[in-house]
């Protein structure tokens, strides 16, 4: 007892107290006291058993949570809207993200953007990739990582599905849509990708017809390849019904883009968020470097 006392840098009798009041505790002993000293009971080898193993518990959950605070393991929640999961960043983050950090465990799930904006700021996600925000709740952040352009959705045959004399579809201007049914993804009353449409039709002087809104751009396409009507989509998703559908290009005087956006929490510096939303800025920057 004295050398155990020796070993923790305390007393012999104050860890003679503690032991005893341990035995009231659990009412029964765990030495079997002697003139030259103590032997373990039954009682006190089964403690003595459970007390290591619990030991080796907190030094792994040292180690997790050390791990967890460099942003190398935990888990990490991540929602995309069907257009942000089409560009070729977001399936080339995420193997990054597995190769990099393989104890980051990912769960993966698709939505819109309004609810993928809710989802994180209620901490129901950690972060988001969408396109253009609908919304921007206090305490988060959106980063634009990418830009590219948009492209106008035509049933194959559609009047407008020309061809240049280098076979390919020929650049649309905003106003030749002026008498075409546009099928629509957004949240009623919200802004994004298709509310900035709708204001640039409007400056040209025209209200287009809108025949369709869906809450999905998959579903939309799939409207436009069953000849609902047409859509302006991002260029990552003209790969979609290439058998139904043409996709041209819109004349830059349209001033429209399709960022690709993401959104996490402001106050997510540390833990795995932190490192994926490093991990997506660093990718995002050298693929900026690759198209200049």
């Amino acid at each position: 007892m004295t050398r155990a006392a020796a070993g923790l840098g305390i007393a012999q009798p104050p860890l003679s107290q503690q032991i005893r009041a341990l035995e009231k505790h659990l009412g029964l002993a765990l030495f079997q006291r002697h003139p030259k000293g103590v032997r373990l009971t039954d009682a006190g080898r089964l403690l003595l058993d459970d007390t290591r193993r619990l030991l080796l518990d907190v030094v792994a959950l040292e180690q997790r949570m050390a791990g967890f605070a460099s942003g190398r393991r935990g888990v990490l929640t991540v929602a995309f809207t069907s257009s942000a999961a089409a560009h070729p960043f977001t399936p080339q983050a995420l193997r990054a993200c597995r190769n990099e950090y393989p104890d980051i465990a990912l769960a993966l799930s698709e939505n819109n953007a309004a609810e993928i904006t809710e989802g994180v700021a209620t901490a129901r996600l950690h972060c988001g990739l969408l396109r253009v925000p609908v919304a921007r709740p206090a305490g988060l952040v959106f980063e634009p990582l990418l830009h590219e352009g948009v492209v106008v959705a035509l049933l194959l045959g559609h009047r407008l599905a020309r061809t240049g004399p280098n076979g390919r579809p020929k650049t649309l201007r905003l106003r030749e849509l002026r008498d075409e049914g546009l099928i629509l993804v957004r949240r009623p009353g919200a802004p994004g990708l298709y509310g900035n449409l709708l204001a640039r039709c409007e400056k040209l002087g025209f209200r287009p017809r809108i025949v369709a809104e869906v809450e999905r751009m998959v579903t939309n396409l799939n409207l436009v390849a069953a000849g609902a009507g047409i859509s302006v989509v991002p260029a990552s998703m003209q790969g979609t019904h290439p058998h139904a559908i043409v996709y041209c290009p819109l004349a830059a005087s349209a001033d429209l883009s399709a960022p690709l956006t993401l959104v996490h929490r402001a106050a997510d510096d540390a833990g795995p968020t932190a490192t994926f939303v490093q991990l997506l800025r660093r990718l995002a920057a050298q693929a900026q470097q690759g198209l200049e």
